[in-house]
């Protein structure tokens, strides 16, 4: 990875929900090039235990600890193992957790990784780099659940009709590159010129269900809950609709607030004492200047809360209604 070339999105604003402390243990659950690790540890004389599932962000790792004399350590594996990876470096807790979510802009560069389809690459797109490919996917899912990923995730308004051409496809040969399966898509789906790639929203829906984006998501929350010391401060920056509202539920429903709130409906208590008080009811968006240099900032999303006294609320995964499970796609490749 090139970390040089990498400007993660509104650092300020996460160093300013985290507010990291001298003599602090943050995580940085998305390690990826360092950019908010780096930031943290330039804040404070604290500690940061990086976390990435990538096998590439262990070489930006291993360069960057000389730099910061034991102040920095890096786990591998996806944020969610959070627990297991704090304590194998020996810790029972901590002050802070930044999760950024979504594709990086370095996997999306590497053609190679097949997460886009500005260039030809292979139909990849594991973040990990183990696993069933989103080749797999292609060539082994029913219709059905392909236009349930598509719909869903990628919220493809012609879902149907994009996975029904993906079957009459690959009855001819394997689908195994990026620009196959988007002139396929795209095709099928159509759309007016000047507007988005028509194959933009399906390869995110296909993205997110390869790495099980989502549920990696919720049980990265409840680990942070888990893990995460009185007072200590949850940071989250999302990138589109579905990530958010994950995060904006969970986070609504441990601080407190269950639904209502207007002079005509008081909010709903919950039935388990808050976990979180949360910052800010609303999400936060980056600055018109960051959103004009950066157009991955445009449609970021900041929500931040801090860790109470009260217990975490029990394990609760439910999956997403009409979408295959991930182990799905795992036995169709056995």
């Amino acid at each position: 990875m090139n970390d040089a070339s990498h400007v993660p999105v509104m650092l300020d604003e996460v160093l300013t929900a985290l507010q990291p402390r001298d003599s602090g243990l943050y995580v940085d659950g998305t390690f990826g090039a360092g950019g908010y690790t780096r930031g943290i540890l330039g804040a404070a004389e604290c500690r940061v235990l990086g976390i990435d599932r990538d096998p590439s962000a262990r070489e930006t790792a291993e360069m960057m600890k000389p730099a910061y004399e034991g102040r920095f350590a890096f786990g591998f594996g996806p944020f969610s193992m959070m627990e297991d990876i704090i304590e194998a470096a020996g810790s029972s807790g901590v002050d802070g957790v930044v999760l950024d979510l979504g594709v990086s802009s370095m996997q999306i560069d590497q053609a190679e990784r097949g997460f886009s389809f500005q260039k030809d690459g292979p139909l990849d797109m594991r973040m990990s780099q183990s696993g069933p490919t989103a080749a797999d996917a292609v060539n082994h899912l029913e219709a059905n659940e392909l236009a349930a990923i598509f719909k869903i995730y990628g919220e493809e308004r012609h879902a149907r009709r994009a996975a029904q051409a993906i079957i009459r496809a690959r009855e001819i040969e394997p689908i195994t590159r990026t620009l196959a399966l988007a002139d396929i898509i795209g095709k099928a789906v159509g759309g007016k010129p000047g507007r988005i790639h028509p194959a933009t929203r399906s390869f995110q829906g296909l993205r997110i269900f390869v790495n099980d984006e989502l549920g990696e998501l919720v049980r990265g929350l409840q680990a942070a809950e888990r893990v995460l010391r009185p007072a200590g401060r949850l940071v989250v920056v999302t990138f589109h609709s579905l990530e958010d509202r994950i995060v904006k539920t969970f986070l609504r429903e441990r601080g407190g607030l269950m639904g209502g709130g207007s002079r005509h409906q008081p909010e709903i208590q919950p039935e388990r004492e808050p976990s979180f008080s949360l910052i800010s009811k609303k999400a936060q968006a980056a600055s018109d200047v960051e959103a004009f240099e950066n157009p991955r900032a445009r449609s970021a999303k900041l929500r931040a809360a801090i860790r109470n006294e009260n217990p975490a609320w029990p394990r609760d995964e439910e999956g997403f209604a009409g979408v295959p499970p991930y182990r799905r796609l795992e036995e169709c490749v056995q």
